[in-house]
């Protein structure tokens, strides 16, 4: 079910144990390979294929598109929310549907600007509805592992408009991958410090992290499918209901 296609009368009449899942992105630089709506992209193609699979058992909410992007903005065109604004926003949405009586809410992620602001937010609610199931993971963690087995590039992660999101673009929406300016791109300290804070302009020369020559629609293909399979069978469980047991 998608929120925005149905009326208030048929939202009335769906089961409060359906899962509320809100896709979250950005809008931000992505190399000269890819689009400034990547993020959103990718991440609404696997919500709305979840939705897809799973219609009577997920409401599916609009992308929140305007992520955490103030590490990209350097580069042209980014935008980028505050994060305590960013939080808010999605902490308005959920508490909007509470008051509606749903209570399970799975905020899938596509940007990684996000990712601490969602559990930031999600712990927040929870505080405030402490009988709710929130739950948060970004898409690409539920394909981990099909990543580090297609990926051909030292790198075996989805970072940044590299071989994984490229692959996943030409999978989804080839004609949007400008395939004549793909670059390998990626900056890295020396000597090896894994503590910094750095912003895109610093670790990279052109906005790309990763080796996005190597990307092709087929390891797209399977990175996709892994994603939404991944995400089925979390968001099946959390539909079903959970107890918690010793270990």
């Amino acid at each position: 079910m998608v929120l925005a296609h149905l009326t208030w009368e048929e939202v009335d009449a769906l089961d409060r144990e359906t899962v509320v899942l809100i896709p979250t992105g950005s809008l931000e630089q992505h190399g000269p390979h890819l689009p400034m709506f990547t993020d959103s992209l990718l991440v609404t193609a696997v919500a709305e294929e979840i939705e897809r699979r799973l219609p009577s058992k997920v409401l599916l909410v609009p992308t929140v598109w305007l992520g955490a992007s103030a590490h990209h903005m350097a580069f042209a065109g980014s935008l980028t929310a505050s994060m305590t604004g960013y939080g808010d926003v999605l902490k308005q949405i959920v508490t909007g549907l509470s008051k509606h009586r749903f209570r399970k809410f799975f905020v899938l992620n596509g940007h990684g600007g996000n990712d601490s602001l969602n559990d930031i937010a999600l712990r927040e609610l929870k505080e405030t509805f402490a009988s709710s199931v929130l739950a948060h993971k970004g898409y690409h963690e539920f394909a981990e592992a099909t990543i580090a087995q297609v990926l051909e590039g030292p790198s075996k992660r989805i970072q940044h408009s590299c071989e994984a999101e490229v692959s996943l673009m030409m999978h989804l929406h080839p004609d949007k991958v400008r395939k004549e300016k793909l670059i390998d791109d990626g900056l890295i300290p020396e000597p090896a410090i894994s503590s910094l804070v750095l912003t895109f302009d610093e670790v990279t020369d052109r906005g790309a992290l990763g080796y996005a020559t190597l990307a092709t629609a087929e390891k797209g293909k399977a990175i996709f499918e892994s994603a939404v399979s991944g995400a089925i069978t979390e968001l099946e469980a959390i539909h079903a209901g959970f107890v918690l047991r010793g270990q």
